[in-house]
């Protein structure tokens, strides 16, 4: 059975560094097998469809496999089928098409998002930024942007010192990606 699936790399094409050309993304996901591979934007965002029956985290190991063989680094990814990003953006608990796309940010994590890692994150020292967890994702509502956000700093650290893989997308990116794995 064909599934779509979204990839989310993470921390690539910053600043000059770890640079990965979507052209020669599309083209190491389809050496894997995968077809119709469209990317999105330059941040790392890909969409492609499968016959393979391999579940998520195999496919995100093959996938991290084949970029280090193609680029010579090791790149952080995601993979998530098109089921799950719309229920990230069903379920989010913030007033989204109220906001503008940079004021809500979608924290991918790799695995639970488990209260008890953002328990010691005195949300009032923030305010009026907040933040809400989901099924492997983290809500966080900035309404100056993520570039000027003292919470987003934060809420990273207990997620990525556990060992979990998080990459952050902003709202347009969202709903995008949402859109594109329904094939709209």
């Amino acid at each position: 059975m064909t599934q779509t699936y979204a990839l989310l790399l993470r921390g690539i094409n910053v600043s000059g560094h770890r640079k990965v050309p979507m052209p020669e993304l599309r083209s190491v996901l389809e050496g894997l097998g995968h077809q119709d591979v469209r990317t999105y934007l330059q941040s790392g965002n890909a969409v492609f469809t499968t016959d393979s029956a391999a579940d998520q985290d195999a496919l995100t190991a093959e996938i991290e496999d084949a970029i280090e063989g193609h680029f010579g680094f090791r790149v952080d990814c995601l993979v998530r089928d098109a089921d799950y990003l719309a229920s990230v953006a069903e379920d989010c608990p913030f007033p989204a098409a109220e906001l503008e796309g940079k004021q809500l940010h979608a924290f991918y994590l790799s695995g639970p998002a488990d209260p008890e890692r953002f328990a010691a994150i005195d949300q009032e020292a923030y305010a009026p930024e907040a933040f809400a967890l989901g099924d492997r994702v983290l809500y966080l509502y900035v309404p100056d942007g993520l570039g000027r956000s003292r919470l987003g700093d934060v809420l990273t650290r207990p997620a990525t010192a556990k060992g979990l893989v998080v990459t952050a997308r902003n709202w347009n990116t969202v709903v995008k990606l949402v859109e594109m794995t329904r094939g709209d």
